[in-house]
């Protein structure tokens, strides 16, 4: 289960205003303790609670309404792109922010899609992130410049929604017929949207751009 912290009202008491309150979510418990520990020197931060997968990020957010969920990119059961996308609709006081240490250049792209207002690397250090994250809760947006750059000179994905989810589906080798039935989708209309992906990617088969696809942060 997630990890309950420190109780904000003692803290916003303590440092004479409203604290930012901030739930951590990353799956390396060393990690997240340790950026834990260190954000919780500053004076107008609370982390109100913590998570080692998706499901108990969201399952956290949902409890304790946090103001930011600083979210690792690749979590168990959930990414933090699709727990980003799912707290926009289900707590959508809560702005999200993703920290990674292998983003590719389309991960940026799906994150400003599903309202992710942080994006940066893990190299940064707990004073950059407090600032981002002071920074992110006033309602501005942090780019890591150099994730941008990448992403810009990538291009977009070539892939529509539904390929592209298609294409998720069969990454890890699922046979049409259990993808059909995922999607709810007829297995000819699931081959047809495959092969166009395929041809799209400059790939052989499915599998091959499923990886193409999942390397460039595309799915």
């Amino acid at each position: 289960m997630g990890e309950e912290t420190a109780d904000s009202g003692e803290v916003a008491a303590a440092s004479g205003g409203d604290a930012v309150r901030v739930l951590l979510a990353d799956d390396e418990h060393l990690i997240r303790g340790a950026l834990a520990a260190l954000l919780a020197l500053e004076d107008d931060l609370v982390i109100v609670a913590e998570a080692a997968s998706g499901p108990e990020a969201l399952a956290m957010a949902r409890a304790h309404r946090p103001d930011v969920a600083v979210l690792d990119l690749q979590m168990p059961g959930t990414d933090g792109l699709r727990v980003a996308a799912t707290l926009r609709e289900s707590v959508p006081d809560c702005r999200t922010m993703i920290v990674t240490s292998h983003s590719r250049p389309g991960h940026l792209k799906r994150a400003l899609a599903a309202g992710v207002r942080g994006f940066v690397p893990k190299t940064a250090s707990a004073q950059q992130l407090a600032e981002i994250i002071r920074s992110v809760h006033g309602g501005s947006r942090y780019v890591d410049p150099e994730l941008a750059a990448d992403a810009i000179s990538a291009g977009d994905s070539p892939l529509s929604a539904r390929e592209a989810e298609l294409l998720e589906l069969a990454a890890d080798g699922a046979p049409i017929a259990r993808i059909a039935e995922q999607a709810s989708l007829t297995q000819g209309t699931v081959r047809n949207y495959l092969s166009a992906a395929a041809a799209k990617l400059g790939a052989e088969n499915r599998h091959a751009a499923a990886r193409t696809a999942r390397a460039r942060g595309w799915i």
